[in-house]
């Protein structure tokens, strides 16, 4: 049984929350209960009496009329104006919920996994704002789970801030699946669809802190996807403001700094630790093991070990059609810099490669504040520097002749672990976004198309990208020979290096 205590603290009840029209939601809330539970007592109420007063122990003999129009007419009536009593105050409500006029505050609100990003206009402020809940809260990694704070994973790093008094506008999308942003004391929930733009508002009477979670199963870590709402007098939001702006200046000239420093191992392995076990581990694992098919391992992958631009490019921009989303809105070059630098020298990698700011600068396109040298001279003049001189990589010798088993073999493994995570392992893929490679008309056909496709992605389906980049030209020789040998569909192809180079020459 619960203690007087634990009873007193339970809520039974919806919330009044803190604003006009979550106390008209709860006032309609009431409403429409006091009326069910009239309703409820009266029908069970005539029923036990006709129970007990009408029994046939007592003689009573039923009635025997067939039909009385007052009696029709009655139960017709009263329904409906037990209806239009519930429905007009839901209605008034319901258009009260949806007005939008007369905001003096917008905010963009965009879900992403797992974490929301918002863009206050006319402002030029704009943050993530991330579950600030240490790990070893949520995650058994040592066999004892730390103890639970107050907030558990109902804390962030950076809340959404907004003013009293002030009716605030929410534009709600997503950068990938839906999502929903849901204030339970606002009694604001909303969908965050991508590719489509809701809205909502509020006007908060109270400052304080409230607290709010994604109200839609939207993957892995829907739970650790929480809304924080600090909400603060006019004057201190107006400090708010000016402290916000100062920060951005600040950051544009660290981040301008950053293009000239060169870092060491040591400080970029910190900050790459920290940032990779915040943003990456839920994912990739903390050992970098991954979560195959859908999150592939960074120990010893071909990414994290191969061409540094295209890490670079990975973390910047991400890969549209799989979960890896682009970090460059939310870090900063030197962060993104010291990720990479984590995960090219972690869990045995050991490539000695320590990232620079301005060699991300430079495979980003140049996006420093006073711009700067085209993006292909200034990455070869900004190349990751060494902690030791790393021997020269030998040039592709794009000449050799490999064997079928040689192919297959070198294949699997760029498969595995550039390709699997959308047509699986078995081939069959992910129709219709990811088609099935198994009997496939692009792994049985032409050749030449197989490898144009590997090689530059395909216009018709954006989730098709191209790995020229990311790739060598054996890998993808290898890659495309598995593809049409595998699974059954044993075409008998032997796709070398030399044909790579001749259909990327085109």
């Amino acid at each position: 049984m619960l203690s007087g205590s634990a009873w007193a603290d339970s809520q039974l009840n919806l919330t009044q929350g803190v604003t006009e029209i979550s106390r008209q939601v709860y006032d309609l809330h009431m409403l429409v209960l006091y009326i069910c539970s009239g309703i409820g007592i009266a029908v069970f109420a005539v029923m036990f009496w006709s129970m007990a007063f009408h029994r046939h122990s007592k003689g009573v003999k039923p009635a025997t009329f067939h039909e009385s129009t007052k009696v029709e007419m009655l139960w017709t009536a009263i329904p409906i104006l037990i209806l239009i009593s519930m429905a007009v105050p839901a209605t008034s409500t319901l258009i009260e919920m949806e007005n939008n006029d007369n905001a003096e505050i917008t905010v963009q609100i965009t879900g992403s996994q797992w974490k929301w990003h918002y863009k206050y206009f006319d402002q030029d402020i704009e943050f993530y704002s991330v579950l600030s809940t240490p790990r070893e809260q949520y995650e058994n990694l040592d066999g004892s789970s730390a103890a639970k704070g107050e907030h558990y994973l109902l804390e962030v790093d950076k809340p959404l801030v907004l003013p009293i008094n002030k009716k605030v506008r929410f534009l709600i999308t997503s950068d990938d699946v839906i999502h929903s942003w849901w204030i339970p004391a606002f009694a604001v929930k909303q969908d965050a669809n991508p590719g489509f733009i809701n809205e909502a508002w509020t006007k908060v009477d109270e400052p304080g802190i409230y607290r709010g979670q994604c109200a839609e199963l939207c993957g892995k870590d829907h739970g650790f996807m929480p809304i924080v709402v600090d909400v603060r007098s006019e004057a201190d939001y107006e400090l708010w403001l000016e402290e916000q702006k100062m920060l951005i200046a600040q950051a544009a000239a660290a981040e301008k700094a950053s293009l000239s420093a060169e870092a060491s191992m040591d400080e970029m392995m910190q900050l790459g630790e920290q940032l990779y076990l915040a943003n990456c581990a839920a994912c990739h694992q903390v050992n970098g093991a991954g979560l195959p098919p859908a999150f592939p391992a960074l120990k010893d992958s071909p990414l994290t070990t191969g061409d540094i631009n295209a890490h670079i490019d990975i973390v910047y921009n991400g890969r549209a059609g799989t979960g890896m989303q682009g970090y460059g809105k939310q870090f900063s070059l030197k962060e993104i810099a010291a990720v990479v630098t984590y995960e090219r020298n972690a869990w045995g990698n050991n490539t000695g490669d320590v990232v620079q700011a301005s060699h991300v600068n430079a495979v980003a396109g140049d996006v420093s504040a006073d711009g700067g040298a085209e993006p292909e001279k200034a990455a070869a003049a900004s190349a990751p520097a060494k902690e030791e001189a790393a021997p020269v990589q030998a040039e592709e010798d794009l000449s050799k002749v490999y064997s079928m088993d040689e192919l297959m073999a070198m294949g699997e493994k760029v498969y595995n672990t550039s390709c699997v995570a959308c047509h699986q392992p078995t081939g069959l893929g992910l129709p219709p976004a990811f088609p099935a490679l198994k009997g496939g008309a692009i792994t049985t056909g032409d050749v030449g198309a197989h490898i144009d496709m590997v090689l530059n992605g395909s216009a018709k389906n954006p989730a098709m990208q191209a790995f020229k980049a990311q790739l060598s030209k054996t890998q993808i020789a290898a890659v495309v020979t598995y593809e049409r040998n595998a699974w059954g569909n044993n075409t008998g192809d032997l796709v070398q290096p030399a044909d790579v180079d001749a259909a990327s020459a085109k």
